[in-house]
């Protein structure tokens, strides 16, 4: 800028001193150079201005960024983050956009075995292996572990996959947590535009369906959306509109299956078993619907219908197991809703058993525990369920009391043709006689197994040989001709 204003001087004063031998062509020359020397330092001064504007928006952004990222991991804060991407979308309308929805799986284990500050540092290493895999990627968080990522110009969905089992064996790699090594591990859900989605809301949406089908394969896995997906959507859609229609019209019915003692004769409870005779569909098997319900509230409205029905059964039973699916357990009020409900049908909480899966000691936090601990205070009987079909079998020994240990069918199945099923029913036995809870063998099938179990030390036995699961009505003639 300085240069251009002293050659604008110099041309000044040269004009003066020609202009007295009033040469026209050496005028011209001098006014094309004087013009020369003013476009030089407007254009200076332009460039300096544009800068100074881009620093200035740089800031701006920077201000905007930080006042509106989350706190803890660096990453955009929800709106923040969908309204950058919509803004992305809008003005670059044929740009293509992939959009990543990560999951961090076990995230509730993670603060369980170790506090809520070793989920933090989860959550930071996850944003940051994020950033240094797509240094140029939008990264916003969505929830308390669920992430989004944005990929602009991109839409190779093979390529996209290649990255997310990049991301996928990084987190695997230990770090260090409350001075333990830990591996770490997501699922995620991926979606493109414009081939997937025609706008963000429907992006998300697609990613999410994505995410779901990985979550249901087993976590630790990158599944990208396909239109078959929204099959799955519609079914899921219409079997839970369907059952909570089912509930309040009271067309769901139990079926009972006989828990019978070591006499192979003497039934000492009943398992309550839910299903749905539809309307249009036929028979739902319950596989169809528990895990629909679960992601709604329909799972309480079902858990209360089915514990109230058996409840009123009770007198006819002697005794009842009902399963509560883990969903129902994480409720702060669950035991005062199933207290409530036994006043109602005025019920003797020590002829109640309670099941759980396996899953839910592995998942518990500080509200399972406590609602399983207040069960039994109340009298009510806890039963594992599906026990060694796990990875959790030996952690939850410790982990909790209850009273009955039911083995999984697989172990059932072949204990007379593998050796080791058959060892890991003996230990399963003896270990129980050591704590001591009632252990029952799911599954069994024929008399041969039955043999095999009660010389394990199975103090218990429910499978097809000893009764199939029946209505109420037709329950003494089943029990009668099996024990025939």
């Amino acid at each position: 800028m300085l240069i251009g204003a002293l050659l604008v001087f110099c041309l000044a004063a040269l004009v003066i001193g020609f202009g007295r031998d009033r040469s026209i062509d050496v005028l011209h020359a001098i006014m094309a150079l004087l013009v020369a020397g003013l476009l030089i330092t407007i254009r200076a001064g332009y460039g300096a201005l544009r800068r100074r504007v881009a620093l200035v928006d740089a800031a701006k952004n920077a201000v905007l960024e930080a006042a509106n990222s989350d706190a803890l991991t660096g990453a955009l804060n929800r709106s923040y983050f969908i309204d950058q991407l919509g803004q992305h979308v809008h003005f670059r309308a044929r740009q293509a956009v992939s959009y990543l929805q990560v999951d961090m799986d076990n995230l509730k284990v993670l603060n369980d075995t170790h506090g809520h500050g070793a989920g933090d540092i989860a959550l930071v290493h996850l944003v940051r292996t994020l950033k240094s895999l797509m240094p140029d990627a939008i990264i916003g968080r969505l929830g308390g572990d669920e992430f989004g990522v944005a990929i602009l110009g991109h839409d190779n969905k093979a390529a996209l996959k290649r990255i997310g089992t990049e991301l996928l064996d990084r987190l695997d790699q230990p770090i260090h947590i409350a001075g333990r090594p830990v591996r770490l591990s997501a699922t995620i859900g991926l979606a493109v535009m414009p081939q997937d989605a025609s706008d963000v809301s429907d992006l998300i949406s697609k990613a999410d369906l994505a995410l779901y089908a990985g979550k249901r394969a087993g976590r630790r896995s990158i599944v990208a959306f396909e239109p078959d997906m929204l099959g799955d959507e519609r079914h899921r859609r219409f079997v839970e509109r369907e059952l909570r229609a089912a509930i309040l019209l009271n067309e769901l019915a139990l079926h009972y299956q006989p828990i019978l003692a070591a006499d192979g004769t003497t039934v000492t409870s009943y398992e309550a078993l839910v299903r749905w005779q539809h309307k249009v569909r036929g028979m739902i098997s319950p596989a169809d619907f528990i895990g629909i319900a679960e992601q709604s509230d329909l799972i309480d409205k079902l858990g209360e219908w089915v514990l109230r029905r058996a409840l009123g059964d009770l007198p006819q039973l002697g005794a009842v197991g009902v399963n509560v699916s883990p969903v129902q357990l994480r409720r702060t009020d669950f035991v005062e809703r199933f207290a409530a409900i036994l006043a109602e049908r005025a019920a003797d909480p020590k002829k109640v058993t309670v099941e759980i899966t396996e899953s839910v000691p592995l998942l518990a936090g500080d509200v399972e525990l406590a609602n399983l601990a207040r069960l039994r205070a109340l009298g009510v009987r806890v039963a594992i369920d599906d026990f060694g079909a796990g990875h959790a079998s030996l952690y939850y020994l410790r982990r909790f009391a209850f009273d009955v240990i039911k083995i999984d069918r697989t172990y059932v199945a072949n204990i007379g043709e593998n050796r080791v099923d058959a060892m890991i029913v003996s230990a399963i036995c003896e270990i129980a006689r050591s704590l001591p809870v009632e252990v029952v063998a799911e599954g069994v099938e024929t008399e041969t197994q039955l043999t095999l179990l009660k010389a394990a030390g199975c103090t218990g036995f429910q499978g097809y040989h000893l009764g199939r699961p029946q209505p109420l009505a037709r329950l003494a003639s089943a029990v009668a001709a099996a024990a025939a």
